[in-house]
């Protein structure tokens, strides 16, 4: 066993958060090949970090502002290859396979409830020689540039936050049980995996393909999220962005939007009209945030 699967915080290993070594074998596979057709040039960067290797998918002007693009749980960074040609047009914009998920990165989880993400992200970006940084994130994602904000707000230029965790109640009982068992159920995986994330069998097939993927193969965090007090949100200074959708059956997204207007004045924040969990078709107005 190597030293990056014994170190893995928690635990956690190459066969704790894959269900098979077939399984992640049939992952990698499926994500080399969507990187093999990226809409535009890009960079694979390897960065040494104290949670293990740390992938990273860079594209855009080598001189251009950066942008740090933190993906969901049970995701990697070919979630981003629909926005990533608008994003990149004026940014360098790094997507971080985070450690923990179905990419290239490390297997570790370091835990949430303390400073160790943050000092995983430190790392990352002393590796990619960025002092300070744009970010997105979603679900977990926006958990994570949330979180780094919070204690790193020097670092933090601008902050979008699409469906973010830790800020409105986060509902995880009866997800992960219809994750989990979803295949035995009527209907299987697929169903299931439509009603958590809020997508449509035909709209979003190409979506929902990816996600019974990973599910069929990963073992996703099972934890709760830590909830930010409203102290730490009221800290926040950079300009914020925040996209809910008003059907997020994972997180009370009406809570996270009265929480935000409440400690976050100065934030924009959307919320979308019969819209779940999974959000789609915001590269546009969340560029022209950044820009601003």
């Amino acid at each position: 066993m190597t030293d990056v699967v014994r170190r893995a915080a928690g635990g956690a290993g190459v066969l704790t958060i894959y269900k098979s070594e077939a399984g992640r074998r049939a992952l990698l596979d499926h994500y080399r090949q969507v990187l093999d057709a990226w809409p535009i040039p890009a960079e694979h960067v390897r960065v040494p970090t104290r949670e293990g290797e740390t992938f990273v998918h860079v594209c855009g002007p080598t001189d251009a502002p950066p942008l740090v693009l933190l993906h969901g749980s049970g995701a990697n960074a070919s979630m981003w290859r629909g926005d990533v040609p608008i994003w990149s047009r004026h940014f360098r914009t790094y997507a971080v396979d985070m450690v923990g998920e179905p990419g290239l990165s490390a297997p570790s989880r370091p835990a949430l409830d303390s400073d160790a993400v943050s000092l995983w992200l430190d790392d990352v970006l002393q590796g990619l020689g960025i002092a300070g940084a744009a970010f997105v994130g979603t679900s977990l994602g926006g958990w994570t540039a949330l979180d780094y904000a919070i204690r790193r707000p020097e670092r933090v230029t601008r902050l979008a936050l699409i469906c973010p965790g830790g800020v409105g109640r986060q509902k995880v009982g009866w997800i992960f049980k219809a994750l989990l068992t979803g295949p035995f159920r009527r209907g299987g995986l697929r169903e299931s995996a439509m009603a958590v994330a809020g997508l449509d069998g035909e709209r979003d097939r190409q979506a929902l393909d990816a996600v019974v993927l990973t599910f069929t193969h990963f073992n996703p965090r099972r934890e709760k999220l830590p909830v930010f007090p409203d102290d730490a949100l009221r800290g926040l200074t950079m300009p914020v962005l925040v996209i809910a959708g008003d059907r997020d059956a994972m997180i009370d997204s009406r809570q996270t939007v009265r929480r935000v207007r409440e400690c976050v004045p100065h934030a924009t924040v959307n919320l979308l009209p019969r819209t779940g969990h999974a959000i789609f078709g915001q590269a546009e107005p969340i560029a022209e945030f950044l820009r601003a």
